[in-house]
């Protein structure tokens, strides 16, 4: 049986491709969108977070009491 699907895969490369090639293509795709997002997440999104954060309790602490 296993004989039979490599024998097909192998004379009908496009067949074989559509049934492999493009969920692996597809995961990989997922992959590397995932892993770009984090990168985001964690280089870009998170930094400007804790600057704001920061400069947002720096600010809050230095302004005199009103009491």
């Amino acid at each position: 049986m296993l004989a039979l699907l490599l024998r097909l895969f192998a004379l009908r490369p496009l067949l074989s491709m559509a049934i492999f090639g493009i969920p692996i293509l597809a995961l990989v795709a997922i992959g590397v969108v995932t892993v770009f997002a984090l990168k985001i997440l964690i280089f870009i999104v998170l930094p400007i977070l804790l600057i704001w954060w920061l400069v947002k309790r720096f600010r809050r602490s230095s302004t005199p009491l009103d009491t």
